[in-house]
């Protein structure tokens, strides 16, 4: 049956963008990525209504008046415990991936957007400051694993010359949720008092949509066929996402990189550290995933509104300011994905970084200079928009997309893990000791992130390769070298054979 399928294709490997391949990578990003995109800026415009009610229920509740410095601390919390639930969900995504699939995890997932979505909905009505920060944390519970799972799954399903693209919507679909988060949240809409609840609790209708057609959508093939020896289902699956080639191009070559496997089980994260056949890999996407964040992006979309304050914008004019840059990262986004086929993986990264390390001093500069010459408070706007830009253009979303492409089957899952968690604790770091370090070292905390991002661009001009068109097995080759690694290593290992295999993918 398999092989008669096999023979309908023609003599072509399919690289078509297909219905399919867009529905399901704007369906998977939609439920999963835009909504990481709106926790990150949703709590900006209501912070003080969250401060404010902090007060008020901590007041009726222990007769307790906090002062400023106390109410800072707990909107810390709120705003740093959604990393915290982001670390968490890293942590299980080895297991959760390998157990239930790629697509299976993300179904499953939902779960938590409609418990933390309530938990934050009602937590005004119940008088519970404790619901808000819960909801926080179980939503970043959702961001940890959707943030891994999505590049993964996307990266899994696309022909080698779509990777990159396919690789770029989730970024772009996390600038949307920071742009509709920042609409939202103005004043004329439900940026009211009254209305934060409504305004955290909103992730549930995307997820609910997810949750309704997500599931239609195949499995990942080499999920399918490397880990679970199911041939039959992962022709079906490359039928549905090419809707023409050679299908029997891609068996092959996910044949070849199962071949190269000592074992078609998933290895443990202990076991990748220890591997030196990926030495460098794991290398690159700890520089990749620590730099993305210590880069000061989170500080900017976290404190958005203090920032351009403090920059001297009046106060009826920061919400407005803050969703031109909304708009500007998505314009971004956008230019990331339709260039990375085309430029490659390398220049997003280099220019990214290049150009947020020279705008963050630059806003270090203005700041300092501020008073002396009075246009420098535009210069800062400008280079608060400049780091947004440059972020969302290829740092944003390249390192997901190359954690998936640096590393074979039976290494993704824990790859995509310590990804995750180093990305996620970077994240909680900025998001907690952003005020404190912005009150200590004033104007001078931002050369801390132009120095970071320097480094990550001067790393990856000397040792990232490009992985653009190649497949994985190509890109494990081209490490080799690095990692001191004969080339027979890579291929002689044991492996399970097809032939042991009948149609329907079962042993014989």
């Amino acid at each position: 049956m398999a092989d008669e399928i096999l023979r309908e294709s023609d003599g072509k490997q399919g690289t078509h963008l297909t219905k399919s391949l867009l529905a399901v990578a704007f369906l998977a990003s939609f439920g999963s990525s835009m909504l990481y995109g709106f926790n990150l800026a949703v709590v900006n415009s209501p912070a003080q209504y969250i401060k404010n009610f902090y007060n008020e229920t901590l007041t009726e509740s222990y007769n307790w008046i906090p002062d400023e410095r106390h109410l800072t601390i707990l909107y810390s919390v709120t705003v740093s415990i959604f990393a915290i639930g982001g670390m968490t969900g890293a942590l299980l995504v080895g297991k959760l991936v390998t157990k239930f699939g790629r697509k299976g995890t993300l179904v499953r997932a939902t779960v938590l957007v409609f418990i933390g979505g309530a938990l934050m909905g009602f937590s005004r009505s119940c008088r519970m400051p404790a619901m808000v920060i819960l909801g926080r944390f179980i939503t970043g519970v959702h961001s940890g694993i959707c943030l891994s799972v999505v590049p993964m799954y996307l990266g899994e399903i696309a022909p080698k010359s779509l990777r990159g693209f396919l690789g770029l919507v989730p970024s772009i679909h996390i600038c949307l949720g920071v742009f509709i988060a920042q609409v939202l949240g103005l004043h004329e809409l439900l940026g009211k008092e009254e209305y934060w609840p409504l305004l955290l609790s909103l992730i549930v209708f995307p997820t609910m949509i997810q949750l309704m057609l997500l599931p239609w959508f195949p499995e990942s093939p080499r999920y399918l066929l490397i880990e679970k020896g199911n041939i039959h289902a992962t022709i079906e699956a490359l039928k549905w996402y090419r809707s023409k080639g050679n299908i029997q191009a891609e068996v092959d070559e996910m044949q070849e990189e199962q071949r190269s496997l000592s074992s078609i089980h998933t290895i443990s994260v202990w076991g990748l550290l220890r591997d030196r056949c990926v030495r460098w890999q794991v290398i690159t996407i700890m520089v990749l995933n620590i730099g993305m964040q210590l880069s000061g992006i989170d500080a900017i979309w976290f404190y958005t509104n203090d920032i351009f304050r403090d920059a001297g914008i009046p106060d009826l004019n920061i919400q407005y300011v803050t969703v031109g840059t909304g708009a500007i990262e998505v314009i971004s986004g956008m230019l990331g994905c339709f260039t990375i086929e085309r430029v490659g993986r390398r220049p997003l990264i280099i220019g990214g970084f290049l150009f947020m390390g020279i705008c963050c001093a630059g806003i270090t500069l203005s700041v300092l200079f501020q008073a002396q010459v009075a246009y420098m408070r535009y210069i800062s706007v400008g280079c608060v928009v400049g780091i947004i830009a440059g972020f969302c253009i290829g740092p944003a979303g390249v390192p997901f997309l190359i954690t998936a492409e640096l590393f074979k089957q039976s290494h993704r899952p824990a790859a995509y893990t310590v990804a995750g968690v180093l990305n996620w604790m970077s994240n909680f770091t900025i998001g907690f000791i952003f005020p404190f370090l912005e009150m200590t070292m004033g104007p001078y905390c931002y050369l801390i992130f132009c120095t970071i991002c320097l480094g990550v661009a001067l790393y990856t001009i000397f040792v990232i390769p490009e992985t653009k068109n190649k497949t994985f097995m190509e890109i494990s080759q081209m490490f080799a070298e690095k990692n001191n690694i004969l080339e027979e290593e890579l291929t002689s290992n044991g492996y399970l054979k097809m032939a042991e295999m009948n149609g329907y993918g079962t042993h014989s």
